[in-house]
């Protein structure tokens, strides 16, 4: 597997090095890659099981935020086609839990119960169709917003031809790619002034996965401090609008799920991952063996409730006190900003690099590159029938991160002070 691995990266680099002139073979390639996946079943994630459970439960006019599958199943009452395979195919984890997965990504799964409503197969071909009509997307305005800032158009293909994107969202069917879609579309939209609806776009975004919103305060010094032709008072104005628009579109796309019952499930299902779940983490593990060297025991519970406020932190430091008013510079302190949520989670599933990833192309960082690469360590979690992590290939990969995102920072930073001084 390791070989295999490297060889597909090794394959991606020449592939891209060798053909940056000719971006209709790279099409035609990423596309290809990703067609290869369309009739497969996924042996590396069971949540497309819940994705479907969860698009059947809307196709009988049910709710899906408001039971759990374990209560169906239990009580012999299952209201989906196939329920008991999909309930066996999440995993009596994932179904005893309640969904988490916002509305987009519900119309999404509903999308795939009305075209294969009785196939497991079907609905998963339909899934894929959709993320590969997302990563279409990622391409088109990709590149769109690569040309507005005057950047090498075939540089959407360090993120398209990546095997891990290609393995992770077309083949295990996660929707981070359609959420990274709505995501380049709105920076596109913002780099073109068309803020009311690039705030539109975003809330699709939020609406897909929630990660999005850590975006909402980055975005400060385009508004205050990129607009030099309005006045302050209008400059705020403008920036209070991008966020009322965002979280009122968000809102609505909620709507029709709203209740008490939905608002008590959904959060409490967030909180688990803050303070229950763990997995491939860097500083909360060393955060969590200090813990028990002094007290004797998993301090996740504290921590999960400390960590969102370091995160919460970071984001205003970085919102206020670096340059950010270009576009080139929001991106990169997005790109920064949710590198360092998730050097701070306690849960990290590969697939969440994705982001990173797919901001990094529009800047001069490049180390989600190397941790989509050196990510595939995390897997080894999977060789223990237990399911149990090995500490020391975490260790390796987050030394490797750390390293590239250190040197980076460094000379970055670097050759920001000695424009400074020559400027």
């Amino acid at each position: 597997m390791s070989a295999l691995w490297i060889a597909l990266f090794f394959i991606y680099y020449k592939i891209i090095q060798s053909n940056s002139n000719s971006l209709k073979l790279l099409g035609i390639v990423a596309l290809a890659a990703r067609i290869i996946f369309l009739f497969a079943i996924p042996n590396l994630s069971q949540d497309f099981y819940r994705f479907i459970w969860d698009g059947r439960m809307l196709l009988e006019g049910l709710n899906p935020y408001l039971s759990l599958p374990e209560t169906w199943v239990t009580e012999g009452t299952i209201p989906v086609a196939q329920g008991k395979e999909l309930y066996e195919g999440m995993g009596e984890l994932n179904g005893s839990h309640y969904t988490n997965y916002p509305p987009i990504s519900q119309f999404c799964y509903l999308i795939a119960s009305v075209f294969a409503g009785k196939s497991i197969l079907g609905s998963a071909i339909v899934l894929r169709i959709l993320i590969i009509l997302a990563d279409i997307g990622v391409f088109f305005y990709g590149r769109k917003l690569l040309n507005s800032l005057r950047l090498p158009e075939h540089r959407i293909f360090w993120y398209l031809l990546n095997p891990f994107v290609i393995i992770e969202l077309t083949g295990n069917l996660h929707f981070e790619g359609v959420m990274i879609f709505f995501i380049i579309w709105s920076l596109y939209l913002l780099q073109k002034g068309l803020w009311y609806w690039s705030a539109m776009v975003l809330a699709l975004a939020v609406s897909v996965k929630l990660v999005p919103l850590l975006f909402l305060p980055l975005v400060f010094q385009k508004f205050i401090v990129g607009s030099h032709q309005l006045s302050l008072t209008q400059r705020f104005l403008k920036l209070f609008s991008f966020y009322v628009i965002v979280l009122l579109t968000t809102l609505l796309l909620f709507a029709p799920f709203l209740s008490k019952e939905f608002i008590a499930n959904f959060s409490q299902t967030i909180g688990l991952w803050f303070q229950n779940f763990e997995f491939n983490a860097s500083i909360y593990y060393i955060i969590r063996w200090i813990g028990f060297q002094t007290v004797g025991w998993n301090i996740i519970e504290t921590a999960g409730k400390i960590l969102p406020l370091v995160i919460i932190g970071l984001l205003l430091l970085l919102t206020f006190f670096r340059k950010n008013s270009s576009t080139v510079a929001v991106i990169t302190v997005m790109m920064i900003g949710i590198s360092c949520y998730y050097f701070l989670s306690t849960t990290v599933h590969p697939w969440y690099i994705a982001v990173p990833l797919s901001l990094c192309i529009f800047t001069k960082y490049k180390f989600p590159i190397g941790w989509s690469f050196i990510i595939i360590l995390s897997y080894t979690a999977y060789i223990d029938p237990n399911f149990k992590e090995n500490l020391w290939f975490i260790t390796a990969e987050y030394l490797v991160v750390f390293s590239i995102f250190i040197y980076e920072i460094c000379r970055n930073t670097q050759r920001i002070s000695l424009k400074s001084i020559y400027s």
